[in-house]
């Protein structure tokens, strides 16, 4: 009997079926020609050659590739369109023996992802990545993407791409090694049989520079699209070799491997049974650190607003964190937007007994309002029964609700007594918490030690809420149905 010798398998990397569909399993679903199939069987490869299947994880994105988990028998994550460095770097960092490969088209990668994948690059992140560049849209059909030549005609560019209204071509392996921190940066062909063997190497050589964990390699492809460019095979190989090639040199831009340190990966995380202990919500000896949520029933719903400058988001920290304190489900929400100096600007602050189901707050019981805006905005979706306070000498007549408990002072201008009128948010705080009760004046003092740092802004802080406590105490509080408070 003759003896024989397999010199062509398939990859034990790759599943046995392809059971994308009924029919055909044998068979990827890529167009004939089509790079991707090439790259998949070289990648497939490297794996094995190294040996790291079961320690693989495929970060595969929207595009052409997008069923790459039912060829490869690796871990595999489908991500959104552009995300896979930003989901490869988490699963790295919380995976670190993994080895993590992030398999992206240009019209993803240099597109929708360029943030993700340039500061993955300048962060370092110990993972590889494929970047398939055919010059095009593939999965979409055929829009100019970012690597599109100039003068190349496609569905959003129907006279040709031109620099004055397109801009010229992205340069990716330019662009990244113009960054300190990647360790390999390679751009290769698959133009022909010589390309594929050179782009065999250098693909096994980014991976097993995740295996030596010496930090971040990019590949970049050059991969023929008949379809799309309508082109026959052979002729896609030769735009490939001739025409990309000439914009996108084949050639190793970035070697670091001799003289890389290996990655050493994230510190370990703490036992599950020390994380309440580290976090605060048990002392050394295992007790709750604060009272049970039952003994002390709350729901409030707080809406600060006012002017950008006043305080107002310092205000809602102060009230979260001495929530947190005590020992109450706490949420923080600040609003952003043209809330600069000078603008309007809101917070919403949850502080409750029992889990917290939305940050959002559309009816708050408790109005901080530091201005007249602010206070006309909010008024009228204040919970029945609530409470209002308000930064003037008098509520404006207009402004008045009998079914709240309403008191207004003029806060900014008693913190001019203490020399700075920045602290008029304590002052306000400090009335609050002296009609309410609502909080312990020591969880209060804890969160101002935790986010002020300034000595003589704690310090002023401090006397503010003194302040704010005296001024209410001047007159005695209406009880029953009269809710006015300082009108």
């Amino acid at each position: 009997m003759a003896s024989f010798t397999v010199t062509h398998k398939k990859s034990a990397s790759f599943y046995d079926r392809f059971e994308r569909k009924g029919e055909l399993q044998h068979q990827t679903h890529y167009c004939p020609g089509c790079g991707h199939g090439i790259v998949h069987k070289l990648l497939a490869q490297a794996l094995d050659d190294l040996k790291v299947q079961d320690r693989t994880v495929l970060i595969s994105p929207v595009g052409c590739s997008v069923f790459a988990y039912y060829y490869f028998d690796v871990g595999n994550i489908q991500v959104a369109h552009g995300r896979a460095p930003a989901v490869a770097s988490a699963v790295k960092r919380s995976r670190p023996d993994s080895i993590v490969l992030s398999y992206q088209g240009d019209g993803d990668l240099a597109a929708i992802g360029t943030a993700e994948i340039i500061h993955a690059a300048n962060r370092g992140e110990s993972i590889t990545v494929i970047f398939v560049n055919n010059g095009i849209y593939g999965m979409t059909g055929g829009q100019m993407a970012p690597t599109t030549p100039l003068g190349k005609k496609t569905t959003t560019s129907p006279f040709g791409r031109n620099e004055h209204t397109e801009g010229y071509p992205v340069h990716v392996c330019e662009l990244l090694n113009s960054l300190e921190a990647p360790v390999f940066i390679e751009r290769v062909a698959l133009g022909n049989n010589k390309q594929i063997m050179s782009a065999a190497k250098v693909l096994r050589r980014a991976v097993e520079n995740q295996v030596k964990g010496l930090g971040f390699s990019f590949v970049e492809v050059l991969s023929p699209c008949p379809t799309i460019w309508k082109f026959q095979p052979v002729e896609a190989q030769r735009f490939v070799r001739e025409e990309m090639a000439k914009i996108f040199p084949v050639a190793n831009l970035r070697d670091r491997t001799k003289e890389a340190r290996p990655w050493a990966g994230p510190p370990a995380a703490p036992p599950v049974k020390d994380i309440p202990r580290i976090l605060g919500l048990v002392n050394d000896d295992g007790k709750d650190s604060a009272l049970p949520s039952a003994e002390r029933a709350l729901d409030l719903r707080i809406k600060v607003a006012g002017f950008g400058g006043q305080g107002v988001l310092m205000l809602g920290e102060v009230l979260a964190e001495a929530g947190l304190e005590s020992g109450y489900e706490v949420s923080w929400l600040p609003s952003y937007g043209p809330e600069m100096r000078s603008g309007t600007s809101n917070c919403s602050v949850r502080l409750s007994a029992t889990p917290i189901a939305s940050p959002l707050i559309s009816r708050p019981n408790v109005l901080l309002a530091l201005n007249e805006p602010s206070l006309r905005k909010f008024l009228p979706v204040v919970d029945p029964g609530g409470i209002v306070l308000y930064n003037g000498a008098a509520l404006p007549e207009d402004c008045v609700r009998k079914d709240l408990r309403m008191i207004a002072m003029p806060f900014s201008s008693l913190a001019d007594k203490l020399g700075d009128q920045k602290v008029g948010n304590m002052v306000m705080l400090g009335a609050l918490l002296e009609a309410t009760g609502m909080l312990e004046p020591e969880q209060v003092n804890g969160a101002l030690q935790t986010l002020v740092k300034n000595k003589r802004y704690f310090d002023l802080d401090l006397k503010a809420l003194e302040l704010g406590a005296e001024e209410v105490r001047k007159e005695p509080l209406p009880v029953g149905e009269d809710y006015l408070w300082g009108v």
